[in-house]
């Protein structure tokens, strides 16, 4: 049961920094705490942290402009943040962590500023069917974190420079670029401050939850963590995964989202396996590697290495609404139709 709340924000906007904050306080939020934490970046694409980053982001431009590529603990798919978006983090323990109640936030945020807005699809807020927020989430133990954008006032010709969003993706949206499937809020909300907002969602966050939260300062975070977490986030390692050779490759987007499927084989055996995704589930994709090394590369034998998966894993649901063997299902059949 929810018995404190408390809020930060920062004026940092280096996103490494801002990325090892929200992983501190996700492994230490207490018990009966929940946490908003108010954040932004400068020129970032931050990816999944199953996704290829080259598949994913044009990352020579972005590099070669002055911005960053970021790697979240997350599922999902890529983003785009600059300065003209407010990213908002909860935190909690899994019995005061309701991704429903979290998100009312903020649509009553929203609706005291005058917009009408709803949850739609597998992570997305939108108002009138155009995407101003986008939703990520991420568990570790018993301590959980769902945090998600708002465009306010975002360069959309920056975003469609730097994201590679694959065709598929966007027929399933039914529009023809990332850049017309998004609004900022200020299109809607002519005049609308990040100050504005983030009182908005303050206030939001008191009056759904009953209580007056308490602001914690930055300083009172430990530096040296801190400082450690940030180094890891901002290492290449992170950033941008292994590369490996690779003599096979399946892929194929279903509904709870994309998969991609590399696999190393000699004599017969894979080797080596790499997996990519945007499912919302990020342990559960990054089991898949594991789970076919050393298995026979052919139907029986990849297909055999996922259902024994399934039974250690459970047929639980992702954070996206997908059932677990769903997606186990949907990868069967593309290795059935590809062996």
């Amino acid at each position: 049961m929810i018995q404190h709340l408390t809020w930060i924000e920062t004026d940092n906007t280096w996103p490494y920094r801002n990325l090892a904050m929200e992983e501190y306080m996700t492994s230490h939020v207490l018990e009966g705490e929940c946490i908003l934490f108010l954040w932004q970046n400068r020129r970032t694409v931050v990816i999944g942290k199953n996704q290829n980053c080259w598949k994913e982001c044009h990352v020579g431009a972005l590099e070669e402009d002055g911005g960053f590529l970021a790697r979240r603990l997350s599922g999902g798919g890529a983003v785009f943040h600059d300065l003209g978006n407010l990213n908002f983090t909860f935190i909690a323990r899994r019995a005061d962590y309701n991704v429903d109640r979290q998100l009312q936030v903020i649509i009553a945020a929203l609706e005291a500023l005058g917009l009408h807005s709803e949850k739609t699809g597998r992570n997305d807020v939108t108002v009138d069917g155009r995407k101003f927020s986008g939703n990520a989430f991420f568990q570790s133990g018993g301590y959980c974190c769902h945090h998600g954008t708002l465009l306010v006032d975002v360069d959309r010709e920056l975003m469609s420079r730097y994201l590679n969003v694959s065709r598929e993706k966007l027929a399933s949206k039914s529009v023809s670029s990332v850049k017309s499937r998004v609004v900022n809020l200020r299109e809607l909300l002519p005049g609308l401050t990040l100050e504005q907002l983030k009182m908005a969602l303050v206030d939001a966050f008191s009056q759904v939850y009953g209580m007056r939260p308490r602001h914690m300062e930055e300083g009172e975070l430990p530096a040296e963590e801190i400082e450690r977490l940030t180094e890891r986030f901002a290492s290449a390692a992170w950033k941008y995964g292994r590369k490996m050779p690779f003599d096979y490759e399946l892929a194929r987007r279903f509904g709870w989202g994309d998969i991609q499927l590399q696999l190393h084989v000699e004599g017969g055996v894979v080797l080596d396996a790499a997996a990519y995704s945007d499912a919302m589930d990020p342990e559960f994709i990054g089991r898949l590697p594991e789970a076919l090394k050393g298995c026979a590369c052919g139907r029986e034998g990849l297909c055999g290495a996922l259902e024994q998966m399934a039974g250690e894993y459970g047929n639980g649901t992702d954070p996206g609404g997908a059932s677990l063997s769903q997606v186990l299902s949907d990868i069967k059949a593309l290795i059935s139709e590809s062996f």
